[in-house]
C-alpha cells in the first residue's frame, strides 16, 4: 500500500523551487496538499492576491498531487489527526516550537517528519520580491477591505495611523496567542490624529490635499487597506471629486459623518454645539459619492451621530436604513457612552433588517467590551481610532522633561527605542 504524504502550501504563486519540493514529496507516496484558506493566508502573509479557489485549482492541476484539502489554520493538529499521514513534508526553515509540536503529533501513531532544504536561487528571490511589490499597487490594495470583509469569520481589527512610522507599526505588529497569529487588518487615517500630529485642532482645518499627503506617506511603506476618516465629507460637489481621487490612490474606504457646520470632535457630544445633517441631504451626499466611483472596490461608509447628540435610538435606526437605501456600503454607529449597551441595541435592531451590511464601531469610550463580544452583536469592523497618537504624546513629553531635568539624555534612554531597533523596523 502506498504511503500517505502530506504537505501544506499557500500557493499564492508557484515557482520551480516549489515544484522541486512537491516532486520530492510525491516520490515518498500518495501526496495530499493542504492549501491554506484565505483566512489563514491573511494571518500569515497578508491578503492573498489569488483566492483560495484559484490557488486550489492551480495545485490540483499538478500531476504529482493526488488530493487537495483545505487547511483553515496555520496549525497542523486537526489535519494530522484527521489524515494520519505516514510522512509530513516541510522545508527546513521554520520555527522550532512549531516543529516540536508536529513531531509530538506524529509520534502518537508513528508518523515521520521529512524536511527538504529550501532552494536558494537569485531568480526565486527576485520573483518573491516582485510578487510582494504587487501588494503596494493601488488596484490591488483598494479592494482588500471589501474582500477581507467577505473572507473573515471575525471582526476586522483596524489601528489608527497618522504617518509612515505608525503605518509600519500597524503593518508589522503581530502576536501569537492560542496558536493563532493576531495582527491588524487595516489602518484608520483619523482626522483627529492627522490634525494633532500637525499641531492643529480637529476642525477640518487640515485640508484634503494635506490628508492625501499623509495617506501617500503611509502607502509608500505599507500594504494593508486604508480607511479614511472623511469628517463630514464637505459639500457634495467636493465630495464627488475627493472620492475619485481616493479611489485612484488605492484607499479602500471613506467614512463620513452626518453632521454639518464647523467640525467639532464627536466625543465632546452635546457639551459643544453640533448640528446633525438632515437625512435627505446626507443621503444625497452618499449618492453623489457613489456616482463618482469607477470600480466596485471602494466603499463609502455612513457614520451616524444620533447617539452622540442624544437624538435617540429610533433616529439612529431610521438614518441607518435610509443611508443603506441611498447606497452606503456600511454603517458606523458612534457612541460616547462608557458602556456598550446602546451600540449592542443598535446592532440587534439593524441586523433584523440587514444581515450582510457591514457594521463599524469605535469603542474608544466603551473600551471594556471585547472583540468577541462585539462579534456576537454582528459587528464587522472595530477601529482603535486614536491610541498611537495618544500613547506617543505622553512618552515624548516625558523624555523631553527628563532631558531638561537632568541636562543630559542618559536618564531618558531607558524610555527610548534603540537606534538599531528603529533601523530594523524601517
Amino acid at each position: 500500500m502506498s504511503k500517505k504524504v502530506f504537505m501544506s502550501i499557500g500557493a499564492e504563486f508557484i515557482h520551480a523551487g516549489h515544484i522541486a519540493i512537491i516532486e520530492k514529496a510525491a516520490a515518498l507516496g500518495e501526496l495530499t496538499v493542504g492549501v491554506l484558506s484565505d483566512e489563514a493566508m491573511m494571518s500569515y502573509r497578508g491578503y492573498p492576491l489569488l483566492s483560495y479557489e484559484e490557488r486550489c485549482q492551480v495545485v490540483s492541476h499538478l500531476k504529482e498531487v493526488a488530493h487537495v484539502v483545505k487547511k483553515d489554520t496555520l496549525e497542523y493538529d486537526s489535519i494530522i489527526r484527521e489524515l494520519r499521514p505516514d510522512y509530513v513534508v516541510h522545508g527546513d526553515r521554520w520555527k522550532a516550537d512549531v516543529k516540536e509540536k508536529i513531531l509530538a503529533l506524529l509520534e502518537e501513531y508513528g508518523g515521520e517528519l521529512v524536511e527538504f532544504p529550501y532552494t536558494d536561487k537569485k531568480e526565486f528571490e527576485l520573483f518573491d520580491n516582485r510578487v510582494a511589490e504587487m501588494r503596494f499597487m493601488p488596484e490591488v490594495r483598494r479592494g482588500k477591505l471589501r474582500r477581507a470583509l467577505q473572507l473573515a469569520n471575525r471582526p476586522l481589527r483596524v489601528l489608527e495611523a497618522h504617518n509612515g512610522l505608525t503605518g509600519l507599526i500597524a503593518e508589522k505588529t503581530k502576536i501569537t496567542k492560542d496558536g493563532q497569529i493576531r495582527q491588524f487588518d487595516a489602518m484608520w487615517v483619523s482626522s483627529l490624529c492627522d490634525s494633532t500630529a500637525k499641531g492643529k485642532p480637529d476642525i477640518e482645518l487640515v485640508d484634503m490635499t494635506s490628508r492625501e499627503t499623509t495617506i501617500d506617506e503611509i502607502m509608500e511603506v505599507t500594504t494593508k487597506p486604508i480607511i479614511l476618516d472623511g469628517d463630514t465629507g464637505g459639500i457634495p460637489e467636493h465630495f464627488y471629486y475627493n472620492v475619485k481621487t481616493l479611489e485612484r490612490m488605492g484607499v479602500s474606504a471613506i467614512i463620513i459623518e452626518d453632521k454639518v457646520g464647523l467640525k467639532k470632535n464627536s466625543l465632546f457630544g452635546t457639551d459643544v454645539e453640533q448640528q446633525q445633517d438632515s437625512i435627505e441631504n446626507f443621503c444625497h451626499k452618499i449618492r453623489v459619492g457613489k456616482s463618482a466611483q469607477t470600480t466596485s472596490d471602494f466603499m463609502i461608509i455612513a457614520r451616524i451621530e444620533s447617539l452622540i447628540l442624544k437624538q435617540g435610538m429610533e433616529d439612529a435606526i431610521n438614518r441607518a436604513f435610509a443611508y443603506v437605501k441611498a447606497g452606503a456600503d456600511g454603517i458606523m454607529i458612534h457612541s460616547k457612552s462608557d458602556k456598550p449597551d446602546e451600540v449592542r441595541e443598535f446592532c440587534k435592531i439593524f441586523r433584523e433588517k440587514y444581515k450582510d451590511i457591514p457594521i463599524v464601531v469605535v469603542p474608544t469610550t466603551y473600551n471594556v467590551v471585547t472583540e468577541s463580544e462585539l462579534a456576537e452583536c454582528g459587528v464587522n469592523v472595530i477601529i482603535y481610532a486614536n491610541h498611537l497618537i495618544r500613547s506617543a504624546f505622553p512618552a515624548m513629553n516625558k523624555v523631553a522633561h527628563m532631558i531638561l531635568e537632568n541636562e543630559r539624555s542618559l536618564e531618558a534612554s531607558e524610555n527610548c527605542m534603540s537606534i538599531k531597533e528603529i533601523l530594523t523596523l524601517i
